[in-house]
């Protein structure tokens, strides 16, 4: 953080908290410092760490390419643009893991009804590894959070990953971001392939 950053963030909490007891009494002074302290919770709970991403440590020499889709991939075209910027395929013994988010929606969220999410990313991931099985890719297949950032950190954990590959459709929502995240804080070699575009 910027030397300057602390004072600012300081005074912009004091100072509304002495205007309110100088202006309002001790009734609106300590009723704004609860504001003021409620909002620091719900900023800091909110906050992401934003550190790099590290793959598991694995004893084998042989690639792990972690394969992240947003979306199902079914074209051979697509499987040879994902196998080409990975360097998937032609006898490689790469081990392949793909991930898929489940994206859920903010009514569903709210009413804790992920299974309509979950069995998309399924569905995904089923279309997915057929289509690669049928390329020559072995590959295995888990669902993960709703986040990518978050379900690619959570892979990570466990799977030794000297590669990641993003795959995901033009125009896709976040989809700038995520990548944009995922350039700046992963160690392992990162690749972002775009279906139905460039």
């Amino acid at each position: 953080m910027a030397p300057w950053k602390l004072p600012v963030i300081v005074a912009a909490i004091a100072v509304p908290i002495v205007a309110a007891f100088w202006l309002g009494g001790g009734g609106v002074g300590v009723a704004v410092g609860a504001l003021g302290a409620v909002a620091v919770v719900v900023v800091a709970a909110r906050a992401k760490p934003l550190g790099p991403i590290a793959s598991a440590e694995t004893d084998s020499d042989g690639r792990h390419v972690l394969l992240v889709i947003t979306c199902a991939v079914e074209e051979p075209a697509a499987v040879r643009q994902i196998a080409a910027a990975s360097g998937l395929g032609g006898g490689d013994r790469a081990g392949v893991l793909v991930l898929s988010p489940a994206r859920i929606g903010f009514l569903d969220r709210w009413a804790s009804d992920v299974e309509g999410a979950r069995h998309v990313a399924q569905q995904n991931l089923v279309a997915t590894v057929a289509a690669l099985a049928k390329a020559g890719i072995a590959a295995e297949a888990r669902v993960g959070d709703e986040d990518v950032v978050q379900a690619v950190e959570d892979q990570l954990q466990s799977f030794p990953a000297s590669e990641v590959v993003l795959v995901s459709e033009q125009g896709e929502k976040d989809e700038a971001s995520v990548r944009a995240e995922l350039e700046s804080r992963l160690q392992p070699e990162f690749h972002h392939v775009v279906l139905g575009g460039g």
